[in-house]
């Protein structure tokens, strides 16, 4: 399975963290940036992340930044993705057994152990086919595609 990252400066620290982390787990791990603390943009990293999703480059993102919130919106600009900014195990796991989500994001300021629990459970946890859940993904997709 292979992972991508992304962050801004904020989450930098974070990210280097998770990667070390899942590279030794045994996880194909890609780097989008940013890769110092020096300010920068988070949708440049958001973009690279989300595209990389959409063309399976890898199967899953992590997306980071201060707040968690900016750097998903970004994410979620991207055409087929459905990124999740999560707080909790409980929101993880709904997020990819209802919505199929394909990338996670946090603020800076979750703590390591609890930020690598959140990865694990997201890159384990399978998304729903009860009907009402494709239901309601196809509906999203849906609106995507006819969208301008």
């Amino acid at each position: 399975m292979k992972i991508g990252f992304a962050s801004d400066h904020r989450g930098y620290e974070l990210k280097e963290k998770l990667i070390e982390y899942f590279k030794e787990e045994g996880y194909e791990v890609i780097n989008y940036g940013t890769n110092s603390t020096e300010s920068t943009d988070y949708p440049d990293y958001a973009f690279k992340l989300g595209k990389s999703v959409v063309t399976k480059e890898v199967d899953f993102g992590v997306a980071i930044c201060g707040s968690g919130i900016g750097i998903s919106i970004a994410c979620n600009k991207v055409k087929g993705i459905r990124c999740a900014k999560v707080s909790n195990k409980e929101e993880t796991i709904a997020t990819r057994i209802d919505n199929d989500s394909n990338i996670i994001a946090f603020g800076e300021k979750m703590p390591f152990e609890e930020a690598k629990e959140l990865v694990r459970l997201f890159i384990t946890t399978e998304c729903s086919m009860e009907e009402k859940h494709v239901r309601r993904r196809n509906k999203i997709k849906e609106y995507e595609e006819n969208s301008k």
